[in-house]
């Protein structure tokens, strides 16, 4: 770890000749002290963190705030727009906004067996200003059947 010293106060350095192991101490808790100076504060979501924290500290029980993340899933109902006699559902889109599209990932992903087919009132607009792929593309690419809504073939149908 490397650590510039700055012009800070560190302990005062024992003005008289001292043995190896109180120069050692000496060092030691001038280290821990330059070491305590760089540490980012924890910043807690809340004044509870903070208290429960201040609790594990003065208890003496280490620990470690918000360091990893877990993953989960909320369990949702997802209404296809239209379910067809042969078991396909269609999906009808106009504007498809982030969510939507997470959404169809998702039903995707719980569901392999279902046939879901995206019917887009205009598929080549682009997923978002900044983004260049259009719904088109982004179904391409997830592997989603879609086609204009002036266009659905009719083996989609029977």
């Amino acid at each position: 770890m490397d650590i510039k010293l700055l012009p800070q106060k560190l302990p005062p350095m024992p003005k008289t000749k001292t043995s190896k192991d109180k120069s050692l101490e000496w060092a030691k808790k001038a280290y821990a002290d330059l070491k305590a100076r760089h540490e980012k504060p924890i910043k807690f979501r809340s004044k509870l963190e903070e208290k429960i924290a201040n609790l594990l500290e003065g208890l003496g029980v280490s620990y470690e705030y918000e360091s990893t993340k877990l993953s989960y899933t909320i369990q949702h109902h997802y209404s296809p727009d239209f379910i067809l006699p042969n078991h396909t559902y269609l999906e009808a889109k106009g504007y498809w906004a982030p969510e939507d599209r997470r959404k169809i990932l998702a039903v995707k992903r719980d569901n392999p067996d279902i046939d879901i087919r995206m019917v887009f009132q205009a598929p080549y607009n682009t997923i978002s200003k900044r983004s260049k792929t259009t719904y088109a593309q982004w179904c391409e690419k997830h592997e989603i059947p879609w086609t204009h809504f002036h266009d659905i073939p009719l083996e989609w149908l029977i």
